[in-house]
C-alpha cells in the first residue's frame, strides 16, 4: 500500500501559494516527518491530504486510486487526521468520544466488536482510569492522547497528526511515538519540531521552505548543519547519538 502526493498547490488566495507542486509518498508502515519554520504550510498540506481543503492542482493517490472523489465515510476508512487543537470540542466522556473514530463503520449504532476495539485501545493508550471521564475536564496533554486514540480506532491505513507532541511532557512525548511508529501496517504522516525526535522516529523526512520541498529522504540522511541552517537560520552541531542524528545548538 502507498500514499502518492504528486504536484499538489495550494493557496488562500489567488496569487499566492502556500504550497507549490509539493510531492512525495509513503508506503505502508513508513513513518514521515514534515519540518520546517512556522507558516510553511505543514498544516495546511496535512489538511490537503485529508480532503478538509481542496488543493488547486495536483492529486492524491492511494493505491493507485485518486482521494480527489471520495466521501467522508470512504476517506475515513482510509486516512484519520489528529489535529493539533481543537477548540470546538462538546462535554462527553472519553470512551463517547474514542468511540466516535467507529462511525464510518457503524451505521445504527455501536456493536459489540466497537466498544471491545474502543476499550483495548483506551487500554493500550493508558487512558484507562480517564474513561468515562469528562473530555473538557481533562489537560491539553491528556486530550491530545484522547484523541489519538480516537484516530487509531478508526482502523484507517494512515493516520495524519499535527505536532502530537506538542502539548506533551516528556514521557509522553516517548510514549506515543513509541507506539505510533510500531503501528503495524498503518502509515503516520507529522508534523514535528522537535528535529531530534524526528531523528529517533521518523523512517523519512519532509521539509518545507517558500512554499516548495526543500529537502525529502531518509531522515538521517536529511537531518544535517547545512539544511538545518537554510532551513532555520541557526547553527548547529549534529553528531549521531545511539546511531541516530543528534542535533545540539549553538549560541553563535
Amino acid at each position: 500500500m502507498e500514499l502518492v502526493v504528486k504536484d499538489i498547490s495550494f493557496g488562500y488566495n489567488k496569487n499566492v501559494n502556500v504550497l507549490d507542486k509539493v510531492s512525495f509518498s509513503v508506503r505502508s508502515g513508513e513513518v514521515l516527518g514534515i519540518l520546517g519554520p512556522n507558516g510553511t504550510g505543514k498544516t495546511t498540506l496535512l489538511k490537503c491530504i485529508n480532503n478538509i481543503i481542496k488543493y488547486r492542482s495536483g492529486d492524491i493517490y492511494f493505491n493507485g486510486q485518486s482521494l480527489s472523489g471520495l466521501n467522508q465515510i470512504e476517506m475515513a476508512k482510509i486516512i484519520a487526521y489528529v489535529p493539533q487543537y481543537i477548540n470546538n470540542m462538546f462535554p462527553v466522556s472519553v470512551i463517547d468520544t474514542v468511540l466516535m473514530g467507529r462511525l464510518p463503520y457503524s451505521r445504527y449504532g455501536y456493536s459489540e466488536d466497537d466498544r471491545k476495539i474502543a476499550f483495548d485501545t483506551i487500554r493500550i493508550m493508558n487512558l484507562e482510569k480517564f474513561a468515562f471521564r469528562n473530555i473538557m475536564e481533562m489537560s491539553g496533554g491528556e486530550r491530545q492522547r484522547v484523541l489519538i486514540a480516537r484516530a487509531m480506532v478508526q482502523q484507517p491505513k494512515i493516520i495524519t497528526l499535527d505536532e502530537p507532541t506538542s502539548s506533551l511532557d516528556l514521557h509522553n512525548q516517548l510514549f506515543i511515538l513509541k507506539l505510533v511508529s510500531k503501528t503495524n501496517n498503518i502509515s503516520i504522516i507529522m508534523t514535528i519540531h522537535d528535529l531530534n525526535l524526528a531523528s529517533m522516529f521518523c523512517d523519512n523526512l519532509l521539509m518545507l521552505k517558500d512554499s516548495h520541498v526543500f529537502a525529502y529522504g531518509k531522515s538521517q540522511e536529511v537531518i544535517n548543519e547545512k539544511n538545518i541552517s537554510e532551513m532555520y537560520n541557526v547553527n548547529t552541531k549534529v553528531s549521531i547519538v545511539d546511531g541516530f542524528k543528534h542535533v545540539r545548538l549553538l549560541k553563535e
